[in-house]
C-alpha cells in the first residue's frame, strides 16, 4: 500500500468516519462480510437500508454496495471513484463529509436537477467513474 494510501487509511479511522462505516455493516447488511480492497479500503456487500439509494457509497475507508461485493472488486472505475471519496473523508473530517456532501447535493438539485452534476465532491471523484453524466444546468428566467 502506498503512504499515502496508509496515512488515509489512519485518518479516517481518527476522524471516526471509518467506525462509522464499520457500525453501517453491522446495522446495514444481511451478511456481514467484509473483503479487503485495493489501498486500504474495505468492500461490504448487501446493504439494505433504504438511505442513501445508491448501488454503492463510501463512510471513511468503507465501501457499501448493494450487490455482492465482488461485483464491485470487478469494476475498477467505480472502486476509484469511492477510493476517491474515502480520501475526501480524510480531508473534511471524517463524518462532517456527510453535512457537506448533503449541502452540495442539494445546491446540484437545484442548479440542473441532479444530485452529483453541479456536486463538487462527485465532480472530483470523477462524475464518469461513478456512472454519472452531467446534467446542463437550469436556466432561470426572470419573468418580464
Amino acid at each position: 500500500m502506498r503512504p499515502a494510501h496508509r496515512v488515509r487509511q489512519v485518518v479516517n479511522i481518527v476522524n471516526l468516519s471509518t467506525p462509522l462505516g464499520l457500525l453501517l455493516i453491522a446495522a446495514g447488511t444481511r451478511r456481514p462480510g467484509v473483503r479487503r480492497g485495493p489501498d486500504g479500503l474495505l468492500v461490504a456487500g448487501g446493504y439494505r437500508l433504504p438511505l442513501p439509494d445508491a448501488a454503492a457509497f463510501t463512510c471513511g475507508n468503507v465501501i457499501l454496495v448493494r450487490s455482492e461485493a465482488a461485483e464491485l472488486l470487478d469494476r475498477p472505475r467505480l472502486l476509484r471513484h469511492e477510493g476517491r471519496h474515502a480520501t475526501q473523508y480524510a480531508f473534511c473530517l471524517g463524518p462532517f463529509m456527510i453535512v457537506a456532501y448533503l449541502a452540495c447535493a442539494g445546491v446540484s438539485m437545484a442548479v440542473c436537477g441532479d444530485h452529483s452534476s453541479y456536486n463538487p465532491f462527485e465532480r472530483l471523484a470523477g462524475l464518469a467513474d461513478g456512472g454519472y453524466e452531467r446534467r446542463p444546468s437550469r436556466t432561470f428566467r426572470r419573468r418580464a
